[in-house]
């Protein structure tokens, strides 16, 4: 359609291609990306709606899966879960979400189907598979034991699975979190992190050394653990690798900014002369993570993420520091799950995203040549959005616009990223001056933070005439350790004040972009509970014109009680302390016992299943509003937990959410 021949009508009624059928027929998504250390072939994980919402290992060049139609490559480890898999000499080792077993098989699937390797009469939990190098049948592994499963309860320790003798042994105790078993390449050092309450691994998570030891009887022991970085409550360390024999890297925000640092010969110390103001890697929500990768045998170079203007960008590092780190040009916005394929060749793979494409799995080669570059090959792409059987064009993508405003009177900064409507069949309204709807979205967390990498969620309500607005308010990470705390005993008002001033300050001058009558707002989890607050307990409940709350939080002393053990002190924090200490700001903070401010129109969305957010703080909230008559809907998805995973219940939320607005703001007749 040519410039002149296109339409214009009212945003938020515009006609477009994106459809939920589209978008839910290409919803798989890339969960994980594995590397055989020893063979290089690469895997990765992907979570399929279509298919229940299980978690598939796939051969990521042959695109052959691993497992059958009866496995579910998930744990339930924190809940959030993460490295649920490993693949060692093409022997896979898998953690099967149904029954928490870690089970065995070949990768070319010829010898056997999967074969369980650890107890079957225990409720215990899996993740992060670490193989000891001269005897591989022996994994190193995280146990989280729920046998008496209420959080004060559940033990979580580092373990040895005997995958020959189906037996589990105990390594390391005595901490309330474990992560990331590092066995260095001689098998003589083993890294790990471990954390405790009230911290969440973000705020003081320690990174750990001891000598390991295989003993007579294949079993491994750990002696003269050192503890080499992180303080409590004070300065986070994470994300251990080995480099070589004698070298460990880590991050460390010491410096304010999560920057890499190197333990060697005894010693910790940054590998930055001037620290860079900087995340180098996110924060520790999921036990998979993996922000960089050492890129040569002596472990002397390495190929490192960093969040700047809120993109990922590539660092190229010298582990020896006899030179200032280097930012390479990459195409991605989004760079996760980062490891090693070939020493030989300088080549790492990660999950990569751009602003107007979904996923995609990319071998990234270094090119040896005096202006350092970077040469990327898509391995694999995520499925393609088709309409009618054709693929939809980029020119549909709205792309992001980063947006850093001032919060008065202090100038504080407040990252937002916004999406015009845009839509390559219309030039915009047919209304005089009309400014659009705007949608705000709260991410969860809430120490989280929305990327900028292609979202056919957003595109979904962008490409019919709908604003869209992501903050990442004061909490969120990405933007260094004061940004954070800027949370710190003020969660339910920080939040909720940026995500209520930010969509304000763009319909003013001299933005002018949105209008502030139409304003909505949405979130999930932490994020619905910003949602419920700002219309409950915000200095201004009437700022929007609707809401939706997607499995949100609504009484913070329920949240407490039945929370999950990896988030069951995280309020502490957020709050200024427990429920015992300081029983009035839970009960001020919490939108359920304010439910009668809220006059705003509000959707309620909740998986039935739910174990950090369970169904009935939805049901609470939805039964006040409705006993009152206000306007509130609501709808319970069968079978679902923290979050949608199955097709239909994916595509009735995206056509229920646009139907609620059309009605509220009578965008359609």
């Amino acid at each position: 359609m040519s410039l002149s021949a296109k339409l214009k009508a009212p945003y938020g009624t515009w006609s477009s291609p994106i459809s939920t059928e589209a978008i839910t027929k290409a919803a798989n998504a890339i969960v994980d990306v594995i590397v055989d250390r020893v063979t290089s072939e690469v895997y990765h994980l992907e979570s399929r709606p279509s298919e229940k919402g299980r978690c598939v290992l796939v051969h990521t060049s042959s695109n052959r899966d691993i497992v059958g139609l009866n496995w579910n490559v998930r744990t339930g480890v924190q809940e959030y879960g993460g490295a649920a898999a490993i693949v060692h000499d093409s022997v896979v080792y898998f953690s099967h979400v149904v029954d928490g077993r870690i089970y065995c098989m070949h990768s070319e699937g010829k010898v056997r189907e999967p074969e369980a390797v650890t107890p079957g009469d225990k409720p215990y939990r899996y993740a992060c598979l670490e193989p000891y190098p001269s005897h591989p049948e022996l994994l190193i592994a995280v146990l989280e034991d729920h046998t008496i499963d209420v959080p004060a309860e559940v033990v979580t320790t580092l373990i040895v699975i005997d995958t020959n003798s189906k037996e589990i042994h105990p390594l390391i105790t005595g901490s309330d979190f474990y992560a990331s078993p590092k066995v260095s390449p001689d098998g003589r050092k083993l890294a790990w992190i471990q954390w405790s309450h009230p911290d969440m691994p973000w705020e003081g998570g320690e990174v750990h050394v001891g000598d390991i030891t295989l003993g007579e009887d294949s079993t491994l022991s750990v002696t003269n653990a050192t503890h080499i970085a992180g303080v409590p409550g004070k300065i986070s360390a994470g994300y251990p690798s080995w480099a070589n024999n004698d070298t460990l890297i880590f991050t460390s925000d010491e410096s304010g900014y999560s920057n890499p640092w190197k333990y060697a010969q005894g010693k910790a110390t940054p590998l930055f002369a001037h620290p860079i103001s900087q995340d180098f890697g996110h924060a520790f929500w999921q036990l998979h993570y993996s922000p960089y990768a050492i890129l040569d045998k002596e472990g002397k170079t390495g190929l490192f993420t960093a969040l700047k203007d809120g993109q990922d960008v590539l660092y190229y590092v010298d582990l020896d520091s006899t030179y200032e780190p280097k930012i390479l040009d990459t195409p991605f916005v989004v760079i996760e799950n980062v490891h090693v394929s070939s020493l030989d060749n300088h080549e790492i793979i990660f999950a990569g995203q751009k602003t107007n494409e979904l996923e995609a799995i990319v071998a990234c080669r270094l090119v040896p040549a005096e202006n350092l570059q970077l040469d990327f090959t898509v391995l694999k792409s995520s499925s393609a959005v088709t309409v009618n059987g054709e693929v939809l064009p980029s020119s549909v993508v709205s792309e992001p616009q980063p947006i850093t405003l001032e919060i008065s009177p202090t100038g504080a900064p407040l990252y937002t990223v916004y999406y015009p409507p845009h839509n390559p069949n219309y030039s915009g309204s047919s209304i005089k001056d009309e400014k659009p709807p705007c949608i705000v979205d709260v991410h969860g967390g809430p120490t989280g933070y929305t990327t900028q990498g292609l979202s056919w969620s957003k595109q979904y309500f962008t490409s019919r005439g709908w604003a869209w607005l992501d903050v990442n308010y004061g909490g969120s990470a990405g933007f260094g350790r004061k940004y954070v705390e800027r949370l710190v005993a003020e969660w339910g008002v920080v939040d909720v004040e940026d995500c209520i001033i930010a969509p304000q300050l763009l319909a003013s001058p001299p933005y002018n972009l949105v209008d502030p009558k139409r304003l909505i707002i949405r979130g999930g989890s932490s994020g619905g509970y910003t949602v419920l607050a700002a219309l409950s307990t915000a200095t201004d409940t009437r700022v929007f014109a609707a809401a939706t709350s997607l499995y949100g939080i609504s009484d913070l002393n329920k949240l407490a009680e039945f929370t999950h053990k990896f988030e069951s002190q995280y309020m502490y924090h957020l709050l200024g302390g427990s429920p015992e200490e300081i029983p009035e700001m839970y009960i001020a903070r919490s939108p359920i016992h304010h439910a009668s401010n809220i006059t705003v129109p509000l959707l309620i969305l909740q998986g039935e299943l739910d174990k950090v957010v369970p169904k009935d703080q939805s049901e609470a909230i939805y039964k006040i509003i409705q006993d009152r008559g206000g306007v509130v809907e609501y709808k319970l998805y069968a079978g679902e937990g923290h979050g949608w995973r199955q097709e239909p219940n994916i595509r009735d939320a995206y056509e229920r959410e646009l139907a609620f607005y059309e009605r509220v703001l009578g965008l359609k007749k």
